[in-house]
């Protein structure tokens, strides 16, 4: 899984950087061949002001499937990234989910597919 992460008005650090690479795997680790690459935004709203105003984006680009976007403002950087990757890793099963059982059902609807069997 290649991870990218940025940051906005501050400097990333290694423990920042060690978090954030781990939460990422540990939440994504189970749809890695569906996942090409993952970008995570960190940034400080509101600088030296305080705050809860440490957000951090995420965009997982699937491979077929549209990227899933999570967004997470928390006032501890650390907080906003793991409720960020938690979210992140529920939609990516969802979606992943979903795709493999469209596959199985030929694409139709599992409802409508109920019915052609009648």
């Amino acid at each position: 899984m290649q991870i990218n992460i940025q940051t906005r008005n501050f400097s990333l650090t290694d423990a920042l950087r060690n978090h954030a690479e781990r939460r990422l795997r540990f939440a994504l680790t189970c749809c890695d061949s569906h996942i090409r690459r993952v970008v995570m935004r960190l940034s400080d709203i509101n600088g030296p002001r305080g705050g809860a105003d440490k957000r951090c984006h995420l965009q997982v680009v699937l491979a077929g499937l549209p990227d899933v976007v999570i967004e997470d403002t928390e006032a501890d950087l650390y907080v906003a990234i793991d409720r960020a990757t938690d979210r992140a890793g529920r939609t990516v099963v969802r979606k992943t989910e979903r795709q493999q059982t469209l596959l199985r059902h030929g694409g139709a609807p599992i409802s409508d597919k109920a019915h052609l069997s009648d």
